[in-house]
């Protein structure tokens, strides 16, 4: 299979093609490596390739024989190293599949490698000295955003149509938006996160996937949803597949807009008009949009602090855990100087003080949710920026937290990307999409919108809409695999 041709495809085209017998996995899989090969040293995604395991793969799911990749994190491979993107964590190998990868088997998906990751996940840009800095495709001067930077610059370059994220504070969203692609963060509790952890960062965390097209995140979605035993929180189950849903019309939604972040900071003034663009887009489709604030239930000092608490003591048992197995010192040659700064700092987080995180994230949980709720509430979606400002040049987060602890690494972040943490808090569902791109730099802007607990099946119908309506599909960066020659 020729790469121009491969590239057209989307993942559900992809094993549509395989399910038809027009083309067999083998060649997809070989299609997919050469497009690594070819793209994959100029923006340094994927850290670490696998052969295809010959295992048969399943027919009966819509995403069955297309080539994957996961993220360096948070999801174990058996028999294969996951790293965390940290120099203390190399050479970690997995013992057995995590319970997401035993349903990515199921789904047929063929896994060929892993993604980069800044260390711990813990930034909103993929610089590891690890494996060092990937690059976007659309400029490869700029970040791909983070965490799950690798799984964007690979999708946005036509490496695999679909990847696996991960998302705390924005790491779906945030390099969806840079990327131009579709990123969807789930509900918490929609996908597990065992069976090695209950919950990660305080329920903060989620598990899903980048992507292209629309109907790609939901058709993975489709596939690993779903509560496990043990698992600590649960999300009712969708009344009807999110692939059925993206076939649905919306219906008239009350849409609340806005575009001035919690932190305070300016919004640049092409992310600001990209946003009022798609209000108008919105109003232009039936929607009511209408200018909003929303409060968090906390102040935004507090709001920092909390999430602060709950990354950095977190980042200690990791550490800690990551040091004995290994029989590593944690100092500057096993650590980056951000990630030191913010394990001391965790280390003096107290007991009372992480409860008290907890209970910040029970009231912004319950103040964000009471905007959505049904019968109650006043807005069916919010509209935000993805991210305030256009991917920014590589090194500049360094430049901006030299000598920070651990509560003001997490300052920096969120001055970056203040409109994705919130939801995570709150736990309920958001999506970037990306529906613009700047006139004078062609680099690709992303609008944010967010609806209540459960309700993805509602930013589903919406981003199906908006896809028809302003379809980004045939956008190319850069760097694109589709562009390369065929071995």
């Amino acid at each position: 299979m020729e790469l121009h041709e491969y590239t057209q495809y989307d993942a559900v085209g992809l094993a549509g093609l395989v399910a038809r017998g027009e083309v067999t996995v083998a060649e997809l899989t070989g299609a997919a490596q050469a497009a690594m090969a070819a793209v994959n040293p100029l923006v340094n995604a994927v850290v670490e390739s696998w052969p295809a395991e010959d295992e048969p793969v399943p027919g009966s799911t819509p995403l069955a024989g297309v080539p994957f990749l996961v993220k360096d994190l948070a999801v174990s491979v058996r028999g294969r190293r996951t790293e965390l993107g940290s120099r203390l964590a190399a050479g970690n190998v997995a013992a057995a599949d995590s319970f997401l990868m035993r349903r990515l088997r199921r789904a047929g998906l063929v896994t060929l490698g892993r993604t980069a990751t800044p260390e711990f996940a813990y930034s909103t840009t993929t610089e590891p000295v690890l494996y060092g800095a990937t690059r976007n495709p659309w400029d490869p001067t700029r970040t791909p955003g983070g965490s799950s930077g690798g799984s964007a610059a690979a999708v946005a370059a036509g490496i695999t149509p679909l990847a696996h994220a991960t998302d705390a504070a924005g790491s779906i969203r945030v390099p969806a938006a840079s990327t131009g692609l579709f990123g969807l963060k789930p509900t918490r509790g929609r996908v597990s996160l065992g069976p090695d952890a209950d919950e990660v960062l305080g329920g903060l965390a989620v598990h899903g996937g980048l992507s292209r097209t629309v109907r790609d995140s939901a058709a993975l979605l489709d596939l690993i949803q779903g509560p496990e035993t043990g698992d600590p929180y649960y999300a009712e189950r969708p009344r009807r597949p999110y692939l059925e849903e993206i076939t649905r019309e919306p219906g008239r939604l009350r849409v609340g807009l806005v575009t001035a972040p919690w932190s305070g900071r300016e919004v640049e003034l092409a992310v600001r008009a990209a946003t009022l663009a798609a209000a108008r887009l919105l109003e232009s489709l039936g929607h009511r949009v209408e200018a909003t604030t929303v409060d968090l239930g906390v102040s935004w000092e507090e709001f920092v602090l909390a999430n602060a608490r709950l990354w950095s003591a977190n980042l200690v048992r990791w550490i800690d855990g990551l040091a004995a197995a290994s029989g590593r010192p944690v100092d500057g040659s096993t650590v980056e100087p951000e990630m030191l700064a913010s394990y001391a700092w965790g280390r003096g987080v107290s007991g009372p003080e992480f409860v008290d995180a907890l209970d910040v994230r029970n009231r912004v949980a319950r103040t964000i949710g009471a905007r959505f709720a049904a019968g109650t509430g006043d807005r069916d979606v919010l509209l935000t920026p993805a991210l305030p400002e256009l991917p920014v040049p590589l090194g500049t987060y360094g430049r901006g937290a030299e000598g920070a602890d651990g509560l003001g690494w997490l300052e920096h972040l969120f001055h970056r990307s203040p409109f994705t943490a919130a939801f995570n808090v709150a736990g309920t569902p958001a999506m970037s999409v990306p529906l613009a791109s700047d006139a004078a730099t062609g680099l690709p802007i992303g609008v944010q919108f967010a609806a209540g607990y459960g309700r993805e099946d509602v930013l589903f119908r919406l981003a199906a809409q908006l896809e028809r309506a302003a379809p980004w599909a045939g956008r190319r960066p850069a760097v694109w695999a589709g562009a390369a020659r065929s071995a």
